[in-house]
């Protein structure tokens, strides 16, 4: 067993946070903060996040491990019931729960229906109030008061997950509510997804960027390949080559023209902006073959969302 795994101090702590919340509430970005790295992928788009993913936040003193879940709405597809079905399950045996609730909007029925959701699971629980850095002093200080009045919270703590503000004390509130434990991740891991799986995340956040509000919940993404080749002698560059061959899934026909864009101009604008990233989480040379196919109603078919990883 590797040593990051058999040695550490006494009273170290290590346990599991939920983060959930409504749909663009911040808990992508609140993870990555937490983290200090990017493991989730983000976007103004709603229904972004389609997984449970486990981000690992090592501390000197502990371990937390944060379980970013997707939006909680209300379902119109099968799609939309499983997600909402992940949500549910990972409110199940954790130390603590974190809620998103952003401090540029009042809550809602949904942040409501969320509340009663966990209050169920007798889980302390934080409210995160992100994106303070959207609102006035005064403005916040109302929002919190507000938002102190919705449960009875453990900690209710504002956070700016894009400056950074307040993200330690988050961190060390979680840290507090973990149990004595050993790590229960190697000390220098932050995520248990596969690359195969944070690849496919990246090509779909580009996705989403590119096609902004035109068909976001339409779009997912397979990985069909992917290959490793040695430098040659004459490339300047001697890191290897990654060859990755993906498919991007869209519902219709003409979906797939909107994707691919006049002339591919738009699927070439997502692999240019999903290849850097990729090269960033690998450090290596990326070569990336993008298609578009089209598998009809995915978001309503049991076995085609099964096959997309759903």
């Amino acid at each position: 067993m590797s040593e990051l795994m058999t040695q550490w101090p006494d009273g170290f702590r290590a346990g599991f946070a939920c983060i959930v919340g409504r749909p663009n509430a911040g808990k992508s970005t609140l993870t990555n903060a937490l983290v200090g790295q990017k493991v989730a992928i983000t976007s103004a788009r709603p229904e972004t996040t389609r997984r449970v993913i486990r981000a690992i936040v090592n501390r000197e003193d502990g371990q937390i491990i944060l379980v970013d879940t997707p939006g909680l709405h209300r379902p119109r597809t099968l799609l939309g019931e499983r997600l909402n079905d992940m949500v549910r399950d990972s409110l199940s045996d954790v130390d603590v729960v974190v809620v998103c609730l952003p401090a540029d909007e009042p809550t809602g029925k949904g942040d409501r229906f969320l509340l009663e959701m966990i209050k169920e699971t007798r889980t302390p629980v934080i409210a995160a109030v992100t994106k303070s850095d959207k609102v006035t002093q005064q403005q916040l200080a109302e929002r919190l008061i507000e938002v102190s009045t919705e449960a009875d919270f453990a900690e209710i703590v504002p956070v700016s997950a894009i400056n950074g503000d307040q993200v330690d004390v988050l961190s060390g509130l979680l840290l507090a509510r973990m149990p004595d434990s050993p790590p229960l991740y190697p000390r220098d891991a932050v995520t248990d997804e596969s690359e195969e799986t944070l690849i496919a995340e990246l090509i779909r956040e580009a996705a989403l960027e590119e096609l902004r509000d035109e068909l976001p919940h339409s779009i997912a993404v397979t990985i069909e390949e992917i290959l490793e080749e040695p430098a040659r002698e004459k490339d300047q560059d001697q890191r290897p080559l990654i060859r990755i061959h993906a498919n991007l899934h869209v519902e219709r026909d003409s979906q797939k023209g909107i994707v691919i864009g006049r002339g591919g101009s738009r699927l070439r604008q997502i692999g240019q902006d999903s290849r850097r990233g990729i090269q960033r989480l690998l450090d290596t040379r990326v070569y990336l073959d993008l298609h578009v196919k089209v598998t009809k109603d995915w978001q309503r078919d049991p076995k085609k969302l099964g096959r997309l990883g759903f």
